[in-house]
């Protein structure tokens, strides 16, 4: 899943000999190491990257010379097009940061492998990273304007607006780069050097055309040069080389004049026609090439007479417009200006055929030497559409996940459809880049487009394998749905179509059939799809499949109860995702909350999931906020917090209507329900059921109903489904209700049975909060039960965690309430919860009714009601009552 990284992108470029030297534009260069950032922007041939070189040589050789005493460290990133994918931006972004501090950015290298997370995230990520470097450090990025990608102009704003203080960046480009510039200068944040700044003065010009390029002019001859150029560095460059050797230097110089592309045009074709035909030759045939090396020049020109080594060295020393890009001078660029200009007379004086030839020869030197991007980019420049298709594939892990969607789809937006029809492959490209940036609208079409090119052709393995691969990407197309009938038909029709030596896609495949398994509960065929998934995918680096299925089986395991098996799968899913942890890691900390909740460990379930809903947030379109606000719900109930789960509850609910969460909707209904019990509000309870199918929220609706007997039939129904599928967390929930709901009919000995096989269930798992939710009826239960039905150690655990409860609620009550309410008057509150009469509480407690009364305005005025349903509400809020009661049919 790496992406090949051309590492000359990322060398800086080393002085010149005989360069000029430039003191004035050094010291405003040093000047803005103050500043975020140093803008050098002017038009081409103005010597920007030349000044940029020489600055950084001058304060790395000698940290005085920065006028601060500071020794800083320098990342350089040439941009070029291809880097107006956002994806391949930031890969080449870390990986030049990483020759500043190793390691640095790893985290977002990792998440852009698995998956598309909002590029806030991974600059959060990014910059958190960047904040620990703990020596001052400046980052170039040259030649911006290649770039045309608003994403990318985003993330670069969204840097600067949070650097890093011992940071600077350094942006040189050919226009203004369309980020705040006018916020940086009103802030005095950004140093400028312009064309006016950069030209050359009359001083400067002397010393280069009579030193650098040794020609020996007069001070008239230098100054109308001067004046002509306006200090244009690549117009003197050019007017040096074309006087270079010529007697009659005077004559030229009175005849050199016109506007800047006039006089590139005249000084190109003059310097063109002082070379050799050779020379020539060669620098036509390599001016398609960014970057230039002798053996890949040697293979494009095929041409033995010209030695690609010796002659880049040959014009290096000639000074004409090469650039080395390593101190080993083994690769160069042209120089940006003089490779168009060298581009324009290519297509100019060459037929398009030979171009085609010179295009499909460096695609094969870079296939050959594992550069597959760029194989792929001169394919399809020579519009080699067979190639083209073929290096798509990457050697079996697609270009399409190597941080090449945007030229790959702007190639594929280029073809005819007459094209893509002759070639299916490419329509089912098409969908899977679609897909990989969540442009999901739009996959369907491109798929029916494949299957209709598809038709008239025979069929054989390969057409196969396109069929299974287009059902596999329906099948993923139908994950993010949650649809398990599409899901499972996809993908098993992928797996009957798709070869054996199709590993990714097969791996992928049976991922989503694990999935599908997953949603329609049956559970062991999902944990087998699951680990063979994984197997599969950690063979070959698929670290998108493995991380997804990993996740998905320790989902499993936690169903299963295997709950210390669960923690230790969701803590390798923490493994896999880095550290700081891709934002997909927020299902592995959900995950490992719901753990802890269970194991009654609440300060690590909150910890747990608010790091995963900080990194749901971080993912766009998906549900998998809400089901970590969800979970934060169930825990402010835990918590007594009835006001702060509604208010959250309120929140998530209305997410899941407005973007149709069909998958936690029932968590969501169940939420309600219980809610509205708690608060002992039986009519919202009932609206919030309304019509849904969810078992136990309806048991739970008949208990506080007092029909326990309706409760029971509805537990029974379910419960022979649950026994069916083997849903062990399932079982255990309805037998807990059970065992309850025969409490209330007074049936102590089924109750006592049931609570003791729920018992056997959850102590290998550690389980408490499930009983300890149930509140008091619970605990009664729980300490009648007969000395040969606890398990050792176990019953006393659940009966501390209850007594640790009681206390708890102890404690929040006497800080809620001024005046705590006396043990006493306790016992009338909860005996007006169960709904009894004064006559019936005084009956209850031997008490007289004017003094139950009395007990109910004192209760009523410490919790600040009037009414007795006004204060069953707010004791519950205060955790006074923790669950309502089940009422007795006696």
């Amino acid at each position: 899943m790496s992406t090949s990284i051309l590492t000359t992108k990322l060398y800086i470029p080393p002085p010149r000999p005989k360069q000029v030297v430039r003191p004035r534009l050094i010291q405003r260069l040093n000047e803005g190491l103050e500043r975020k950032l140093i803008l050098v922007s002017a038009a081409a041939g103005f010597g920007k990257t030349t000044l940029l070189s020489e600055w950084i040589a001058s304060f790395t050789a000698s940290p005085s010379s920065t006028d601060r005493g500071e020794t800083y460290r320098v990342a350089w990133l040439s941009l070029d097009k291809s880097d107006s994918d956002l994806a391949r931006f930031l890969t080449y972004l870390v990986a030049a940061l990483q020759t500043v501090t190793p390691g640095v950015g790893n985290g977002v290298l990792a998440a852009l492998q698995v998956q598309a997370p909002s590029p806030e995230a991974l600059l959060t990520s990014l910059l958190n990273d960047l904040a620990a470097i703990p020596v001052p450090f400046v980052v170039v990025l040259d030649d911006y304007h290649a770039l045309d990608a608003p994403p990318v102009d985003l993330a670069v704003a969204f840097l600067l607006e949070y650097l890093p203080p011992q940071m600077h960046l350094v942006i040189a480009s050919r226009q203004d780069p369309p980020l705040p510039l006018a916020r940086l200068r009103a802030r005095g944040q950004m140093t400028e050097l312009r064309a006016a700044d950069l030209r050359f003065t009359s001083a400067e010009a002397a010393t280069f055309l009579n030193t650098a390029m040794g020609l020996s002019l007069s001070e008239a001859q230098i100054a109308a040069l001067e004046t002509r150029t306006e200090g244009w560095i690549a117009g003197l460059h050019l007017a040096a080389l074309s006087m270079q050797g010529r007697a009659d230097t005077g004559a030229f110089v009175a005849s050199f004049s016109g506007s800047h592309r006039f006089v590139l045009d005249y000084l190109v074709e003059e310097v063109l026609q002082r070379q050799s035909a050779s020379v020539r030759e060669f620098l036509l045939s390599t001016a398609i090439l960014d970057r230039l090396c002798g053996p890949l020049c040697d293979a494009v020109t095929q041409d033995p007479a010209a030695a690609g080594q010796k002659t880049l060295v040959t014009l290096e020393r000639a000074n004409l417009f090469i650039v080395p890009l390593d101190n080993e001078r083994r690769w160069y660029r042209y120089h940006h200006l003089f490779s168009e200009l060298l581009r324009q007379r290519l297509h100019q004086q060459l037929p398009a055929d030979t171009i085609t030839e010179l295009h499909i020869r460096a695609s094969i030197w870079y296939e050959a030497n594992d550069l597959e991007l760029e194989a792929f980019h001169h394919a399809a420049a020579a519009h080699d559409i067979n190639r083209a298709e073929r290096l798509l594939e990457g050697r079996g892990m697609p270009l399409l996940f190597r941080g090449a969607a945007r030229p790959i789809l702007e190639w594929l937006a280029s073809l005819p459809v007459t094209v893509l029809d002759a070639h299916p492959s490419l329509w089912v490209t098409y969908a899977s880049a679609l897909l990989f940036i969540q442009q999901i609208a739009g996959v369907e079409e491109k798929l029916r487009a494949a299957e209709a090119a598809l038709s008239d052709v025979e069929p054989d393995d390969n057409v196969r394998d396109l069929m299974g691969h287009i059902a596999s990407i329906r099948a993923t197309v139908a994950v993010t749905q949650h649809d398990a009938e599409t899901i499972l038909v996809q993908s098993q029709r992928a797996l009957a179509n798709l070869h054996p030596a199709n590993r990714p896609v097969r791996t992928a495949t049976t991922w989503t059939l694990a999935y599908a398994y997953h949603l329609q509960g049956d559970r062991d065929a999902a944990g087998r799809a699951y680990t063979e998934a994984i197997t599969a995918s950690q063979a070959m680096g698929h670290y998108v499949i493995q991380i997804m299925a990993t996740l998905g089986l320790a989902n499993i395991q936690e169903a299963d109860l295997h709950l210390a098996t669960a923690d230790e799968t969701y803590q390798r899913v923490l493994e896999l995702t880095g550290d700081p942890p891709m934002p997909v890691a927020c299902d592995a900390y959900l995950g490992l909350a719901r753990l802890s909740y269970q194991w009654n460990d609440l300060q690590a379930a909150q910890e747990r999931a608010q790091l995963g809903l900080d990194l749901a947030r971080q993912i766009e379109n998906t549900d998998r906020t809400v089901g970590c606000e969800l979970f934060l719900v169930r825990l402010k109930l835990a918590r007594g917090d009835a006001a702060g789960a509604a208010t959250l509850l309120a929140t998530a609910a209305e997410q899941v209507h407005q973007n149709s969460y069909a998958l936690q909707q029932p968590e969501v209904v169940a939420l309600q329900t219980l809610l509205a019990l708690r608060q002992d509000n039986l009519a919202a309870a009932s609206e919030a059921l309304g019509s849904h199918d969810i078992p136990l929220s309806r048991a739970r609706f008949e208990l506080a109903q007092g029909d326990s007997v309706a409760a029971l039939a509805t537990l029974a129904g379910y419960r022979q489904q649950v026994e069916a599928m083997g849903w062990a967390d399932e079982l255990l929930r309805i037998m807990v209700l059970q065992a309850l709901a025969h409490q209330a009919l007074s049936e102590e000995e089924a109750a006592t049975h049931l609570l003791i096989d729920a018992l056997r269930l959850a102590e290998p798992a550690g389980l408490i909060r499930i009983f300890v939710d149930e509140g008091q009826p619970m605990a009664r239960l729980l300490a009648e039960l007969p000395v040969q039905g606890k398990g050792p150690g176990y019953v006393a655990r659940l009966l501390a965690a209850f007594a640790a409860e009681q206390a708890k609620i102890a404690g929040n009550t006497a800080a809620a309430l001024v005046d705590p309410l006396s043990e006493r008057e306790l016992e009338v509150l909860r005996l007006i919860a169960d709904g009894l009469s004064n006559r019936g509480i005084g009956e209850r407690l031997f008490l007289a009714v004017d003094t139950v009364k009395g007990h109910n305005r004192r209760i009523f005025e410490k919790l600040q009601v009037q009414r007795r349903t006004e204060a069953v509400a707010r004791a519950r809020e205060l955790g006074l009552l923790q669950a309502p009661p089940a009422a007795s049919t006696d």
